[in-house]
């Protein structure tokens, strides 16, 4: 017998009961934006370029383009096609360019806790350090957004085996590290009480994709394509979440950003077909629906 999580028993989606998204709409579909802050020349970092002996400045400096370029590039590219985003955030940011955020909050999108800062991660950690982090970052998140965050991703998408739990015990209605499903799902928790697992797609998410599997800008375009295309058809026979996970300091630079519009464009031409909403949103409608009907 393999050992298991005891967060969820398995569900075919094939087997479940269909339901509906707002207006009778079965796609579900959310942009997500990952606003992450480092520090200089130390702690954990993607590897944008070969590694160099800290400070390291190639990768330092290319993450930071995000923030000085690549997001106002991207919201541009939101704002052509009046597209809400879910914006992941390192508390860091409001302290090092407080500009991006704002500029988030002025479209009205929503705020998702994710930890302090991408050079550190939650598996790492002890129960109370951890605790401590997700705490620090719930409180920074309130102060600047006048609320509390409801959703959490963490950062570099790690886990310890209690971090359910501790979001659960700190309030948070859903977390979007666990990827194994297209519908939202419940975890269980220590308490008794559960959490909404939010459907968070890898296989597109530009930095796997276009950094990790090393696709071009083109090709993933087409992918991101064919991905609503085919979720879309699929939703005729259960409802679905498509999800798009960015980094600006990936997709910002123009010629990934040029194809990237090609795909939104293709979303939003389907805007009277899906939900076109938030992460927290979608959280809230699932949690509301008919007991049952969620996995």
């Amino acid at each position: 017998m393999l050992t298991t999580h005891g967060r969820y028993t398995y569900s075919a989606i094939t087997r479940r009961t269909p339901y509906d998204w707002p207006e009778g709409r079965r796609l579900a579909v959310y942009l997500a934006v990952n606003v992450e802050q480092f520090p200089f020349g130390e702690g954990l970092g993607v590897d944008l370029a070969p590694r160099q002996p800290e400070p390291d400045i190639v990768n330092f400096s290319w993450r930071d383009w995000g923030n000085r370029v690549g997001v106002w590039r991207l919201l541009e590219a939101f704002d052509e096609h009046a597209l809400p985003a879910t914006v992941l955030i390192n508390t860091a940011v409001y302290d090092a360019c407080p500009e991006v955020a704002a500029a988030f909050r002025a479209r009205g999108d929503e705020m998702v806790g994710h930890g302090r800062t991408n050079a550190e991660r939650q598996g790492d950690m002890a129960e109370a350090d951890e605790r401590a982090m997700i705490d620090a970052a719930t409180r920074v998140i309130a102060r600047h957004e006048g609320r509390r965050p409801e959703g959490w991703m963490g950062p570099w998408v790690s886990e310890s085996r209690v971090t359910p739990d501790l979001l659960e015990e700190a309030g948070y209605r859903y977390v979007m590290d666990w990827m194994a499903d297209d519908q939202p799902m419940w975890l269980a928790t220590r308490s008794g009480g559960r959490i909404l697992a939010l459907p968070y797609a890898r296989p597109t998410n530009d930095l796997p994709a276009l950094h990790g599997a090393k696709h071009t800008p083109s090709d993933w375009a087409d992918m991101l394509v064919d991905q609503f295309d085919e979720m879309l058809l699929q939703a005729g026979r259960q409802p679905l979440v498509f999800n798009l996970s960015l980094h600006p300091f990936l997709v910002g630079h123009a010629f990934r950003l040029r194809h990237l519009r090609r795909a939104l464009a293709h979303i939003a031409r389907h805007r009277d077909r899906v939900w076109l909403t938030r992460a927290g949103d979608i959280a809230r409608y699932a949690s509301s629906l008919q007991a049952g009907l969620l996995p």
